[in-house]
């Protein structure tokens, strides 16, 4: 297991041909310096095992691995890992509708363009520093506690 920096992103990579996996860490790396590859995948399977221990940020999944297709270990982390957002790696367009059904953050074709995948990522670093609904109802709720300044006026009901 590999362990994260504190309150670095973390990903699971699924992708069954070992040099494109390779390839796919290699460009994370680049596109994303913070991120923690938390587990490489080869099959569906492991890539379930990995999202339920790892609960990890985000997943890119090869759509058609050996075992689990990727949209069915998209399926089962909705429930496994549900916090970790999707995003499909795939040699395949046809299954796009599917992914984003599954809640797929995006969908990138291989071979994966560097821009392409500055896109993605710029798009999941966009959603993380945006609060969630959670935080807002905190921050709601804190301000619903604040007194009532000297002064001011009552709403009219």
């Amino acid at each position: 297991m590999i362990d994260a920096a504190p309150n670095a992103p973390t990903c699971v990579v699924a992708e069954d041909e070992a040099l494109l996996r390779q390839a796919l860490v290699a460009e994370l790396k680049r596109a994303w310096p913070g991120l923690q590859v938390l587990a490489e995948c080869e099959d569906g399977a492991s890539a379930v095992e990995a999202l339920a221990e790892h609960q990890p940020d985000v997943a890119f999944l090869d759509i058609r691995m050996p075992g689990l297709t990727g949209l069915e270990v998209a399926a089962i982390a909705a429930e496994a890992s549900p916090r970790t957002r999707i995003v499909f790696v795939t040699a395949y367009d046809q299954y796009a509708i599917d992914a984003f059904e599954r809640g797929a953050i995006d969908y990138l074709l291989k071979p994966v363009k560097p821009e392409r995948l500055d896109a993605t990522v710029a798009r999941l670093q966009a959603a993380d520093a945006m609060p969630d609904a959670a935080s807002l109802a905190s921050l709601l709720d804190k301000l619903g506690a604040l007194p009532k300044q000297a002064g001011a006026v009552e709403p009219l009901t």
